[in-house]
């Protein structure tokens, strides 16, 4: 295939030949004879795609956003972003084909964004002139329809890489993944690719494609709730293409293509420009907990839970503190840390102690070990071990660092060292079960450091992949 281009001599509209019948066009070639078994290693064979195509998503969402914001201020799509967004279809298609999105051919894909036409399957987008401003605000909403059918064809709105309304995972579990494992049986013990499925299957790709290229932003025309089934577009008559259309299956003369330098670079101010937005909105995280989340005192608090042990005390799993160059590393990161506890009747004991002496402490002692939180009930994961009872109430040993005890709620305060250090929730006589309730609380001083690099981070990840970005896609002509 050739482009075409309106001439100024002759401005009009943009005929497409009578095999054409949208702006999207998707075609494929059986590819026959097809091997009988290859088909159960290509998942291995396509990992190099999948890793390059998983770096050129991440730019694809990236330029769409771009695109969107051109769009809504010129009504124009940026053509090197058409270029390369299509490029990426291209490729994503091509590798859908070969592997598990239709089992189509054994020749493997190039490594190219361009057009490959002595390739079996194939992807070309009309260029549109203009697009509407405002539709690029409601093309998502407009497709919820073809979503619900989407749905259906790949399983739970996921796709292989080239879908634009996900997220690029190859996860596919729908109909097509049905009937490729169909296909791959069939090839498996016959040798033939049967027929009627191959036309099922480019039908519903075809459909996945036009919606793709629709929410993509790539072009006005709404898709049609049609399978088109087979390897040609259907033949009959199309509505005209708007004026000054181009077919972008060569690069317009004068237009520099996409050389892998530039899809290095825009690639790489991609994942810089995510990086960046992922930094802010973690550094934004940061300093609101830093700023809101202190109480009056400077300290960040848990949510006061009620801890039960049926044994003599409750031990938590010891915390390492280590210093990788100072002594001042650890405080200067955490401070002070604030243990908050009081017994449901009775006397409490709370108290922190190097992990080696409360072991030899509770060594023989029924204890419950605190393991962690469940994260979707946020019950206490513990485990009892031990079988005695303490031979000495806890307050009297005297390796406690810092302890609290006494009726009523108890507060400890504690500046971290370095150590390796567990805490102890006990009753104060040394009595069975333990039923406290227990919050902590830090510090935590170095936390503003954490935000401002984050900030700063972010500030080179946006300056330095916009620069990239901006470079790379700029429409630049040659004499």
């Amino acid at each position: 295939m050739t482009s075409t281009v309106d001439s100024p001599a002759s401005a009009g509209p943009l005929h497409p030949g009578p095999d054409r019948t949208g702006p999207v066009r998707v075609t494929a070639r059986l590819d026959e004879p097809l091997s009988r078994g290859l088909w159960l290693v290509k998942w291995l064979l396509v990992v190099p795609h999948l890793i390059v195509l998983a770096l050129l998503w991440a730019a694809f969402a990236v330029l769409t956003v771009v695109a969107f914001v051109a769009i809504l201020i010129t009504g124009h799509y940026p053509r090197s972003i058409f270029e390369f967004n299509l490029g990426v279809l291209r490729w994503s298609w091509r590798v859908a084909y070969y592997s598990y999105g239709a089992l189509g051919t054994d020749r493997y894909p190039p490594f190219t964004l361009g057009p490959a036409p002595d390739y079996p399957a194939g992807l070309d987008i009309t260029y549109p002139a203009h697009l509407t401003r405002g539709m690029v605000l409601v093309k998502w909403l407009l497709a919820l329809p073809h979503y619900v059918v989407i749905a259906f064809f790949v399983g739970s709105g996921s796709y292989a890489v080239y879908s634009a309304d996900t997220n690029g995972s190859w996860a596919s579990g729908g109909l097509i993944g049905l009937l490729v494992l169909v296909v791959g049986v069939a090839l498996l013990f016959t040798g033939r690719y049967p027929r009627g499925l191959f036309d099922l299957l480019i039908g519903m790709h075809r459909w996945v494609l036009r919606v793709t290229a629709y929410t993509a932003l790539m072009t006005d025309a709404y898709p049609a709730f049609r399978l088109d089934q087979g390897g040609s577009e259907p033949a009959e008559p199309a509505e005209p293409a708007p004026s000054g259309a181009v077919a972008l299956s060569t690069p317009p003369a004068g237009h520099p293509t996409w050389s892998t330098g530039r899809v290095v670079a825009v690639v790489a101010g991609s994942l810089l420009l995510l990086g960046g937005i992922g930094a802010a909105i973690g550094g934004t995280a940061v300093l609101t907990a830093d700023r809101a989340g202190r109480d009056t005192s400077g300290f960040l608090n848990t949510p006061t839970r009620t801890f039960t042990g049926n044994g003599y005390a409750l031990v938590f799993d010891p915390l390492e503190l280590s210093n990788t160059t100072t002594s001042n590393n650890v405080d200067a990161l955490v401070g002070d840390i604030r243990v908050n506890a009081a017994a449901r009747g009775g006397s409490v004991f709370v108290g922190i102690g190097p992990a080696d002496a409360v072991d030899g402490y509770l060594a023989a002692v029924q204890r419950d070990r605190v393991l962690g939180f469940r994260p979707d009930t946020g019950a206490i994961q513990q485990q009892q071990v031990g079988s005695g009872a303490p031979a000495t109430p806890p307050a009297q040993q005297p390796f406690w660092v810092a302890s609290a005890t006494g009726p009523g709620p108890q507060q400890l305060t504690w500046r971290v060292a370095e150590g390796r250090w567990a805490a102890v929730v006990m009753n104060a006589d040394g009595s069975r079960p333990v039923v406290a309730e227990l919050s902590a609380g830090a510090q935590a001083p170095g936390l503003r450091w954490v935000w401002i690099g984050q900030y700063i981070g972010a500030g080179i990840g946006l300056v330095v992949g916009a620069l990239l970005v901006g470079l790379s896609v700029r429409r630049r002509r040659t004499p």
